[in-house]
């Protein structure tokens, strides 16, 4: 039985101001933190909609940071009583042994950090200090038996460092690594990357990948480019005998992934707008099926990727698209295939 993903912000607290944070893109906006009693509405909710699904629920916890939520123990013994599996999307700031200990008594089956750059950069991006607090955390969490995962944001600010990067997290034995693209509410000259420059760039990750193929940190593949890549390169065949109609992979989008805000209201996806309901007044179930979801699952408008043979396999990033158009359905800007 397959999983499907919640990513569920319980609250909007947080003691850093990132700058490519969505929370407080807007300046300083009224923090929410979604009561506990909605919480328990929220588990029940999302546990029905994949009963009736026959899928099974994963949910990644994240804010703000969570671990700032008044009650955030309570919420996670809700998790831990239905025996559903969680990963922590937080800060290092309030990890102690203590506290990771506790994390892995409540069933966290792994957290993750963020690492936007070298100390000078992250630093600069997030706050003084959070690079090293950052690293520390790695091993505390390892102690405790928790698996460590670290995901980094790729801009034109930090591209250059993402090799060292990856060296650093070998260096601290970091259970999982992965990036995703940044974002833009604009087109911002300085965090662009130009099409053929990110595929150099993948070419370079990818022999560095190579380089530490056996040393225990898992690469996880997450920007969907990645399939466009390894395509041309070979090592990505499209099989034979599939369903025409059948989307298999690429973008969660609209697929088996939502997104839960501490005010109820759910998005298609966290990293740009897409409101599709609020699960306080409506079932999840019905939201998921619903014609603002189906929005997001009209694979034939996407004005590039439909032409492509690997529409039902990649589809780039709509939110970065989005972040640069407002329209989920233009080309990715990083990607350079040519479509005739």
């Amino acid at each position: 039985m397959e999983y499907f993903a919640f990513q569920w912000h319980i609250t909007d607290s947080c003691d850093q101001r990132c700058e490519h944070c969505y929370i407080f893109a807007g300046g300083h906006p009224r923090l929410v933190e979604m009561p506990y009693d909605r919480a328990q509405q929220v588990v029940n909710n999302c546990v029905e909609m994949c009963r009736r699904m026959k899928r099974l629920p994963y949910f990644y916890i994240t804010g703000g940071d969570p671990i700032l939520h008044s009650r955030f123990w309570d919420i996670l013994a809700l998790l831990k009583n239905r025996d559903i599996p969680f990963t922590i999307l937080g800060n290092p700031f309030h990890l102690t042994d203590e506290v990771c200990i506790r994390l892995k008594a409540y069933g966290c089956d792994k957290y993750q950090l963020s690492i936007n750059g070298m100390r000078e950069t992250h630093d600069a991006i997030r706050k003084p200090g959070s690079f090293d607090t950052t690293v520390e955390k790695i091993a505390v969490m390892r102690r405790a038996g928790i698996r460590c995962a670290v995901m980094t944001t790729v801009s034109g600010t930090n591209i250059r460092e993402i090799p060292d990067i990856i060296d650093l997290v070998v260096a601290h034995h970091v259970d999982i690594f992965a990036f995703g693209r940044y974002c833009p509410t604009s087109f911002e000259k300085s965090t662009h990357i130009e099409p053929l420059e990110y595929r150099d760039f993948l070419e370079r990750i990818w022999q560095k990948f190579e380089q530490y193929k056996d040393c225990g940190t898992t690469f996880n593949l997450k920007d969907h480019l990645w399939t466009l890549f390894l395509y041309e390169k070979g090592l990505f065949k499209i099989p034979d005998g599939l369903d025409d109609d059948t989307v298999y992979d690429g973008c969660h989008c609209g697929d088996c992934h939502m997104t839960i805000l501490p005010t109820g209201g759910v998005m298609a996806c966290r990293r740009f707008e897409s409101p599709v309901g609020n699960i306080f007044h409506e079932h999840i179930y019905d939201i998921y099926h619903g014609q603002k979801m189906d929005a997001y699952r009209q694979y034939e408008k996407f004005e590039k990727c439909a032409r492509c043979e690997l529409l039902r396999f990649c589809r780039g990033c709509p939110s970065v698209a989005y972040g640069y158009t407002h329209n989920f359905y233009a080309p990715d800007p990083q990607c350079w295939k040519e479509i005739k």
